[in-house]
């Protein structure tokens, strides 16, 4: 007989990549070019276009929360955007991380098994 678990994690509802872009922005709002050089630590290379097509699905739920800051540097205006983490952005940060470490303590010992 199989028994069922009676509080079951929920599925994840974030790509890696959406949850590698939430992380960065846990510890604070963020420019566009100070996400895509986090990404491309984690060897993650976005061009513009779909970085920023990526970050609009985010804003889009409300996940995410995007504005533009202007700055003078060399004399130049430059605009460059800048995001901050929203609430139901952490939250779904939160799940994530919670069912990936569900799955590590379930199956991660099996690791070495040969399985």
């Amino acid at each position: 007989m199989l028994l069922r678990n009676l509080n079951p994690m929920p599925t994840p509802r974030l790509s890696n990549l959406q949850f590698l872009v939430l992380g960065t922005l846990r510890s604070g709002p963020r420019t566009g070019r100070a996400i895509r050089e986090e990404l491309e630590s984690f060897d993650v290379r976005k061009n513009g276009p779909a970085f920023y097509q990526l970050m609009s699905r985010l804003e889009a739920s409300e996940l995410v929360s995007g504005d533009y800051q202007q700055e003078i540097v060399a004399s130049q205006i430059i605009r460059e955007r800048r995001y901050e983490l929203l609430p139901g952005g952490r939250e779904a940060w939160d799940q994530n991380r919670d069912f990936h470490l569900e799955v590590i303590r379930r199956f991660g010992a099996a690791e070495g098994s040969g399985a």
